[in-house]
């Protein structure tokens, strides 16, 4: 082995062995947002495709919701 891959192989061994701090910082917090933001919404849309395909698509109300009469 020539000197530069016994010095490679050091190295990746060294990084393996290393230990991180599992701190969280202002990237990791805003990765949980976008991938929660990127979750919601594709699940949103994933609803309202099946419905589309159902043929009854989601429709906001025109009135107030129809009162309960003759208990």
């Amino acid at each position: 082995m020539s000197i530069l891959e016994i010095a490679l192989a050091s190295h990746i061994w060294a990084r393996r062995r290393e230990k991180r701090p599992l701190g969280l910082d202002d990237a990791d917090a805003l990765k949980v947002l976008l991938r929660i933001a990127f979750v919601f919404v594709a699940f949103t849309l994933l609803i309202s495709g099946l419905n589309l395909v159902a043929g009854r698509p989601q429709m906001l109300a025109d009135g107030s919701a129809p009162v309960v009469t003759g208990r």
